[in-house]
């Protein structure tokens, strides 16, 4: 384990305990039958009744149980122990089969064994990661032949910005490119989901250009059929220039820096048979 990866394994193991217990993730609500997919990744992967499917990096669950609801035979997969047992007591309460295997990305094929008709990670997971070409080697080992491999995440290039003082503007602060041994290095108070949260951590992270993830993908052997830039999030804490829309997604208020920056993207590609 090197020290980069034992440090955001302590970091996620603490803030998968903030993220259950945060209104953010609000999982009484989930209890209740309140979905914690987005209407970009529904429409997107489309009708999963009847598929299995992989979560990657799949924290505590929700997401995977969500897909769950909707007809597919889940396995989410996670380094977090912590998150792995809270994801099995969540997926126990719902009375939602579900199969959670702790394993960190780049050794799950050691411990999973099968193919899948989806394979799909989504927000904040692959800057979690220093290698793409491994990334996606791993996704596509799980493929069935005709499967679909699906990512929805934040763009590298709102990656580059943070907010200048007034909170209202954006600044170029951080490369567009993490080295492998030289990732971002950041200290933190709570966490996204609960900032006020009593628990100070430290975190690494690799920003991986666009055409860095694409290639990864087309050279594990996948079709892309789609690449698609957005200039709404799921975040709305990601920037302070965001304001609600009221379609679920957060926009800069400032229409240059709204049209200028594409701050989410997604991808679909195949495994052809």
């Amino acid at each position: 384990m090197d020290k980069y990866r034992e440090a955001n394994l302590e970091l996620w193991n603490n803030w998968a305990e903030i993220n259950v217990a945060s209104e953010t993730y609000n999982v009484e609500a989930f209890k209740k039958g309140r979905a914690s997919l987005n209407s970009l990744e529904l429409e997107e992967v489309g009708d999963v009744r009847g598929k299995s499917l992989l979560h990657l990096q799949c924290h505590f669950g929700k997401d995977t149980l969500s897909w769950a609801r909707l007809g597919a035979t889940v396995t989410g997969a996670d380094f977090s122990d912590r998150a792995i047992e809270i994801a099995r007591g969540l997926a126990a309460d719902v009375g939602i089969p579900a199969t959670f295997v702790l394993s960190d990305l780049y050794t799950l094929p050691d411990v999973l064994k099968g193919e899948f008709d989806i394979v799909y990670t989504s927000y904040g997971a692959i800057s979690w990661l220093p290698d793409m070409e491994r990334w996606a080697k791993v996704a596509a080992h799980f493929l069935k032949p005709g499967g679909m491999f699906y990512v929805a995440d934040f763009h590298p290039f709102a990656y580059v910005f943070e907010n200048v003082e007034d909170g209202e503007g954006l600044r170029v602060f951080y490369p567009y490119k993490s080295p492998q041994d030289s990732p971002l290095r950041f200290e933190t108070q709570g966490n996204y989901a609960d900032p006020g949260a009593d628990y100070k951590g430290i975190e690494y992270g690799w920003n991986h250009p666009l055409g860095e993830i694409v290639t990864a993908l087309i050279k594990a052997g996948l079709r892309v059929e789609f690449l698609h830039e957005h200039h709404f999030s799921v975040d709305g804490n990601m920037f302070k220039g965001f304001e609600p829309w009221g379609d679920g997604y957060y926009r800069l208020k400032d229409p240059v820096l709204r049209a200028a920056i594409p701050v989410m993207f997604s991808i679909k590609a195949w495994r052809d048979g």
